[in-house]
């Protein structure tokens, strides 16, 4: 198999964008990104994206995407692994390039989720759950992650205002991301005075939905001279599964997905847990952010808040998170997230965030996408070429 690396990046501030369609957001992202490439064609794109028919009335994303970017022709897909169809597509990118088969493919990662009611998107959202035991009874996904927050106070004795931790880093780091939808900090008195949508979870603890695209190119590391953005090593991007359904798992409390997918991402990329420089978990809500924590080997159960707390997870901390501001700050176009943390983690190791934003140790960083509750776990590692 071959080395892979990122070379081109590029993505749009996430928004609420009332004034451009699916397709313009998706070829906006993907030929920014292929300008920074300094390439006019690919072998390849995949489309990371969960709602487009639901929310958009369009399928067949990658024929339309690539025609429209100036690609016609080119082999597209669109992949969908609900939250987690960002990385998944990068993962698909990732395996054509490695096997050979392709030398060049283009990942975007899209979404429209502004455009409709709260009520019918929160109902198109809840199909990456169970659909006939858990939707049926009722059950969104705030729902079903206020269940796992409620069991891990219980468990391990936290209060609820003990995860005030997460939004408040997540917040403070997205001021300083001009692509962030929320660029303004959060204090831990504002909360725990935050609005209650489905005990424990408050509107702190929930990121938003929005609009967004993100887009990167994976090549050959053996043709790196081919191309004029700053190459970006791909070491690992793994997935790892788990029940769609809660109720149906081992260990509610714990991600099998998110523990399958960090140790072969460990393994093929040949580092542990004690070499990663920062840490971009998928904190669609509070409670993900602790149990992706303990999942991934930072922190044993129970302890992600008092882990974080010790070891600082500022920007200036021994493990800095979600350094853009994850999907609380950034936002969260579900389809893009994916293609949005990594394409933020690659800015990082290259030096291309804002000064705020720069870390100290930034050769390696980690990233883990999530879809539905746990259910599809995508974790991938990238380093600084050279380093």
């Amino acid at each position: 198999m071959r080395k892979v690396a990122i070379v081109g990046l590029g993505q749009t501030p996430v928004r609420e964008h009332w004034g451009s369609n699916l397709r313009d957001l998706a070829v906006t992202a993907l030929r920014d990104a292929m300008e920074d490439a300094g390439v006019e064609t690919l072998d390849g794109v995949t489309v990371g994206n969960m709602l487009s028919g639901a929310l958009s009335e369009q399928e067949h994303l990658g024929a339309l995407i690539a025609d429209y970017a100036g690609l016609e022709g080119v082999e597209g897909m669109k992949i969908e692994a609900a939250c987690g169809s960002g990385a998944a597509a990068i993962r698909m990118a990732v395996k054509a390039v490695a096997s050979g088969l392709m030398d060049s493919v283009g990942v975007v990662g899209v979404e429209k989720l502004t455009e409709f009611s709260g009520k019918f998107s929160t109902a198109s959202l809840a199909t990456a759950a169970d659909a006939d035991y858990e939707i049926t009874m009722g059950l969104s996904f705030v729902g079903i992650n206020a269940l796992l927050m409620r069991r891990y106070l219980h468990d391990y004795n936290y209060d609820r205002n003990d995860f005030a931790i997460f939004p408040v880093n997540a917040h403070h780091n997205a001021q300083y991301n001009p692509n962030a939808m929320f660029r303004h900090p959060i204090t831990a008195e504002q909360y725990a005075k935050s609005k209650i949508i489905a005990d424990p979870i408050n509107i702190l603890d929930s990121s938003p939905i929005a609009d967004g695209a993100a887009a990167l190119i994976v090549v050959a590391q053996e043709n790196l001279s081919q191309f004029k953005g700053k190459p970006i090593s791909i070491l690992a991007c793994e997935v790892g599964t788990d029940t769609v359904a809660l109720d149906n798992r081992e260990e509610l409390l714990w991600l099998k997905g998110a523990e399958r997918s960090v140790k072969k991402a460990y393994h093929v990329s040949g580092l542990s847990v004690k070499d990663i420089d920062f840490y971009e978990p998928h904190d669609a809500f509070s409670i993900m952010t602790a149990l992706s924590m303990e999942a991934s080997g930072f922190a044993e159960k129970g302890q992600a808040i008092k882990f974080a707390d010790k070891v600082d997870i500022g920007l200036k901390g021994k493990l800095p998170l979600n350094v853009c501001g994850g999907l609380k700050g950034r936002g969260h176009p579900v389809g893009a997230t994916g293609v949005y943390q990594v394409v933020e983690a690659a800015q990082q190791i290259r030096g291309e965030v804002p000064p705020e934003l720069q870390l100290e140790r930034n050769h390696i960083g980690m990233i883990q996408n999530i879809g539905g509750s746990g259910a599809t776990v995508i974790t991938t590692i990238l380093k600084k070429i050279g380093k």
